[in-house]
């Protein structure tokens, strides 16, 4: 256009800001020829250059373009307050509210109070939301179906649903997305009782579902294997024309946790030509039935496909190698990791995780904590990942430190970063280490123990030879004893020759699993250890008349070659 002569006009840069706007590194060309073209005081090219600029995140050349305007509207404010928004600057966001109403002579819009609840939610402001509530109330706007939503988003996912369920009920007028904030919190709760009550209510008041709203149905579906239900919902959503990428990959998903794999497998290969979200799911629902070898087969089909596979893809993938210990390939996949930089791309630190579970899996202790290392943001999922490898590879002292860095850090434990803890202490022998991370767990954090930690408990203070104590945890429990916990204590009490309590974790055993032959087998051997060969012979000759048959065991070594 510029060859041929002609001139921009107002309405010719604004178009070139949008579109500078998806493409980074354009937005300061834009600017500089719009302000060479003359156009620097005109309000509707500013306002899309502040949109351009806020889209990229540059709050600072954003504020020096809005304070260099000579007029503003409320579409100036409000880019202005997203912007900020955005960057997670509240206070800013605050004094530019102030300053909108007070210096701008302009009134909130609802896309105003819609971006401010929108940054009210990110950082779980709940006394912001009410005030701004209130004064969507106070200045008409509460019935605005953007307002609403907004505020049906920021009271389900701040204060309670309960909040946002009581205001969806009194709001005379309600659109589709209404219904799909509530169903998708249910949803998200696994209150599947609700999510059935609100789907129907919503069809009732004949409100077109959309492919979101189906989504959120069938994932509440799949948590409690409702599979007629589900398969109703498949043919409502065929008939209705709905069968979305995101959609069909939900179904996929459905049919695997009900377990009706070749209903997944039919529909990934009627949709397979979709986005890699499908492939993930198919992936997925392998791996959940433990089909590792058809998983990676499966990838290895995405990649001829040439659809690039995602993070959560790679994950899946690296979780089949651990799982059957091809350390080879893993490397591999690391390495494409590496290459392909997901690591600064993803979100989410789940990726980098797994690859530190295959090291740590595949006996590499040194190479799992570089990994881990090198995590730029570590959530409680990497840290209790890392404890865990700790634990698995015998370095109870490694493990305990690193949990001790991870309260500096400020990450809250949680049961699972406990019990490998406690594993870690029981194997490593820190029988005061253990005790003192129990009331740590119970006093200051007020987890409630389950099984899991009452057995790593029972297992370090037996090991050590404190069976009384031992016993004395098992008295007051609060949850009721299984095999593993009477177990646990049979093992210790054959390890320090103690018959007597011996017989009483026995009794408890064979009350429990009567069929098992490994705990009878253990009992002789405590006998055995104190040379009582007549309860050894009553043992086994016992054994033998109810026909039990002890299981073998067995080893395998590796070598997977995989096609």
């Amino acid at each position: 256009m510029l060859r041929t002569g002609a001139r921009p006009d107002a309405f010719t840069l604004p178009l070139v800001n949008r579109a500078a706007a998806s493409l980074p590194g354009f937005v300061g060309a834009a600017h500089c020829h719009g302000i060479r073209a003359g156009f620097g005081g005109n309000i509707y090219f500013c306002n899309t250059l502040l949109e351009a600029y806020a889209r990229h995140g540059l709050v600072a050349p954003a504020r020096q373009v809005f304070d260099e305007m000579g007029t503003r509207d409320v579409v100036s404010w409000t880019t202005m307050v997203s912007a900020y928004a955005g960057a997670r600057d509240p206070r800013e966001v605050s004094q530019l509210v102030t300053a909108m109403r007070m210096v701008g002579g302009c009134e909130p819009s609802a896309v105003t109070l819609s971006v401010v609840l929108r940054a009210c939610t990110a950082l779980r402001d709940t006394v912001g939301g009410r005030q701004l509530h209130c004064y969507g109330v106070k200045s008409g706007w509460a019935g605005d179906f953007l307002v609403l939503n907004s505020l049906l988003t920021h009271l389900s996912q701040t204060a309670s649903l309960e909040d946002a369920v009581m205001l969806f009920e009194q709001s005379p007028r309600r659109d589709m997305v209404s219904w799909n904030i509530i169903i998708s919190q249910y949803s998200s709760e696994g209150n599947v009782s609700k999510v059935a009550d609100m789907y129907g209510r919503m069809r009732a008041d004949e409100v077109c579902p959309s492919c979101e709203t189906l989504t959120s149905v069938v994932a509440a579906f799949a948590k409690h294997k409702f599979l007629l239900q589900g398969k109703k919902l498949h043919s409502f959503a065929v008939r209705s024309g709905l069968m979305d990428t995101i959609l069909v990959a939900s179904f996929v998903d459905f049919y695997a946790k009900c377990d009706e794999l070749p209903s997944s497998v039919q529909l990934f290969e009627e949709f397979r030509q979709g986005s890699s979200c499908l492939w993930s799911a198919m992936l997925w629902a392998l791996i959940h039935r433990g089909m590792f070898l058809d998983a990676i087969r499966l990838f290895e089909r995405m990649m001829d496909s040439l659809c690039f596979p995602s993070a959560d893809v790679l994950r899946g993938l690296v979780i089949c190698y651990t799982e059957i210990g091809a350390l080879k390939f893993g490397k591999a996949t690391h390495g494409y990791v590496i290459r392909n930089n997901y690591a600064a791309e993803s979100k989410s630190c789940a990726l980098e995780t797994s690859i530190v579970k295959l090291y740590a899996k595949c006996g590499y202790i040194l190479l799992a904590e570089r990994c881990f290392k090198r995590i730029l943001h570590k959530d409680l999922v990497s840290w209790s990942s890392m404890i865990e490898a700790f634990t698995i590879n015998g370095h109870g002292k490694e493990a305990l430190t690193l949990f001790n860095q991870m309260l500096e850090e400020g990450i809250k434990p949680n049961g699972v970063t406990f019990l490998s803890l406690l594993s870690a202490c029981s194997h490593s022998g820190l029988v005061n280490e253990a005790r003192k991370l129990f009331d740590f767990m119970t006093k200051t954090f007020r987890l409630a123990p389950d099984l899991g930690h009452y057995t790593s408990m029972v297992d370090v203070l037996g090991r050590s030879g404190n069976l009384e104590e031992a016993l004395q945890v098992i008295s007051d429990m609060k949850v009721k004893p299984d095999g593993r916990i009477w177990g646990a204590l049979l093992a210790s009490c054959r390890m320090h020759s103690n018959s007597k309590l011996a017989s009483f974790a026995a009794q408890k055993l064979m009350e429990l699993e009567p069929d098992n032959a490994g705990y009878h087998v253990v009992f002789s051997n405590v006998h055995a250890g104190g040379g009582r060969w007549a309860e050894v012979e009553e043992i086994r000759r016992s054994t033998v008349g109810m026909n039990m048959e002890k299981s073998p065991a067995w080893s395998c070594v590796s070598d997977v070659g995989v096609p």
